[in-house]
């Protein structure tokens, strides 16, 4: 059988609520690369594997011991075919049919070796993270760009570069971002297309929001140990955070519900990142788990927030 142009990866915890959609929308893309669907899950307990199978996908396994962001992630890559590796979370959904020819055309045509695409927010999305997503989204491309941010959400990663380098399977999180430190180093490039969009739906309580923030700066510790933050910096970017929301839903008035909901987020997402900038990078065991198996108050494991 003839080796697939890309290889499409994604990652699995109880993911049915939107798998059917990416998966149509993946099924209906306008691109001249071929491609197959590898799926990753690491313990779903819903109908996600039955979808997957519906759709044709290719299933792969992780134990909830074995599982790391860095290391499913490779588990797939070794198995695919495909010349170009694209990247896309279970609750991402493609904006239009091009997305994946957007996605892949700069690692093609040899401008970049990765590259990752613009990330929108849906009707429910908290208005903090709508202004986040457009901080490191924005509408123009830039390719190839400078610095090493990164993100796999949606994402696209020449093959051989990946054998090379690989992705850390000991983070708790940006995965990406040390893989892209580390290709930059090695004279590679990494671009950002603007029209290679997906709209990224993350359903998370309060807890959950700040445990997201806490993984990634324990993980970003370990890729720029420079970066400390100090307890006084929490209030300054936690009013400028606050400042800068408010002021980017005007002229719309917000509503109280909405100014506290802003205030909320914020102080979750600086919290959680005080606390993983200055954790120690052994973590426990149950710490771990609550990173990469967050649960309902029933118990029951929720979908992997890449």
């Amino acid at each position: 059988m003839k080796k697939p142009d890309i290889s499409i990866i994604i990652r699995t915890l109880n993911e049915e609520r939107y798998l059917s959609e990416l998966l149509e929308s993946i099924a209906s893309q306008n691109s001249h690369f071929s491609h197959e669907v590898v799926l990753i899950d690491s313990g779903s307990t819903d109908q996600t594997l039955a979808i997957a199978s519906e759709f044709g996908c290719r299933i792969l396994h992780i134990s909830r011991e074995e599982f790391s962001f860095g290391r499913s992630l490779n588990r797939a890559c070794e198995t695919a075919g495909g010349t170009y590796l694209a990247f896309i979370s279970g609750h991402c959904i493609p904006c239009d049919q091009s997305w994946l020819q957007n996605l892949v055309a700069p690692i093609a045509d040899g401008k970049v070796h990765y590259a990752y695409g613009r990330q929108l927010g849906g009707p429910d999305t908290y208005w903090s993270e709508h202004q986040i997503f457009a901080k490191y989204f924005p509408k123009n491309s830039n390719i190839p760009q400078q610095g090493f941010y990164c993100n796999n959400a949606n994402s696209a990663l020449l093959a051989a570069k990946w054998a090379s380098h690989r992705f850390d399977e000991e983070l708790t999180g940006l995965e990406d971002m040390h893989l892209a430190k580390r290709l930059l180093a090695d004279q590679g490039s990494v671009g950002y297309v603007a029209e290679a969009s997906v709209v990224h739906i993350h359903h998370e309580n309060w807890s959950q929001v700040q445990r997201r923030f806490e993984r990634e700066a324990l993980a970003l510790q370990q890729i720029c140990p420079e970066l400390i933050l100090r307890r006084r910096d929490l209030i300054r970017y936690f009013t400028r955070g606050v400042i800068s929301d408010i002021g980017s839903g005007m002229p719309r008035t917000l509503t109280p519900k909405q100014l506290l909901q802003i205030m909320r987020y914020r102080f979750h997402q600086y919290q959680g990142s005080f606390r993983g900038n200055h954790l120690h990078k052994k973590i426990s065991s149950k710490l771990r788990d609550s990173y990469f198996y967050p649960t309902t108050t029933k118990g029951r494991p929720l979908g992997i927030k890449a």
